[in-house]
């Protein structure tokens, strides 16, 4: 599958998929998506110190690195656990520039795309790594998650990943107060959430979106 690397408003890097007509983030800007939808939406909200986070869609990592940064700045111990089908190359993750764009060491970055894939790592004291390479709907997710960042393509592009049957696996890995954030505001996906017995609410997207969707299980 070809991917190409493009610039986003705010200046930072994203790939784009042409065989999909589809992108890691939005043209209005990357890290700000990310910003919005993931930490200020999702993580921002979480009251405890330590936090189990599981992400769909590693991707270019932009979601784990601004979740590592945020917990070193807010004294925070993050249990991060990411699935990717189709990881970026080595020459792919070479091109980003999300360090740079947030004046943070590269070898931070580096070191999130050159740990093993399907093995736990501790970065250090404020976060842990497990990034899974393979299916949602052949793996066993990580029991207890507090935290949801769902970052697949969108569910005009893969509708297989935004299923009932898989909203509800994800529903039951998650803890009773648990939250669930996503950059989509699809209709389908909100009744989907509902079905399997998240509390759904539509709040302000990011940049070139009205509308996101958080969900909590009751």
């Amino acid at each position: 599958m070809k991917r190409t690397l493009f610039t986003t408003d705010d200046g930072s890097f994203s790939i784009k998929v042409p065989e999909l007509e589809e992108t890691y983030h939005s043209k209005f800007g990357a890290i700000t998506e990310s910003m919005h939808v993931f930490i200020n939406s999702g993580l921002n909200i979480i009251t405890q110190k330590e936090i189990r986070i599981w992400e769909m869609g590693f991707g270019t990592g932009l979601n784990a690195y601004l979740s590592w940064i945020h917990a070193k700045k807010n004294d925070l111990r993050i249990d991060y656990h990411s699935l990717e089908k189709f990881p970026l190359t080595k020459d792919e993750c070479d091109t980003l520039n999300y360090s740079q764009q947030l004046e943070q060491s590269q070898h931070t970055f580096d070191r999130l795309h050159s740990l093993a894939w399907n093995e736990k790592h501790q970065l250090d004291e404020h976060f842990d790594l497990h990034k899974t390479k393979g299916d949602l709907k052949d793996i066993k997710l990580p029991s207890n998650c507090d935290l949801i960042f769902y970052d697949a393509f969108g569910p005009d592009i893969q509708p297989d990943l935004w299923t009932v049957e898989l909203m509800k696996k994800i529903f039951n890995s998650t803890i009773h107060g648990g939250i669930f954030v996503t950059y989509s505001a699809k209709g389908q996906v909100r009744r989907n959430l509902k079905e399997v017995g998240f509390e759904v609410e539509r709040i302000p997207g990011p940049p070139g979106k009205r509308e996101m969707l958080r969900a909590r299980k009751p």
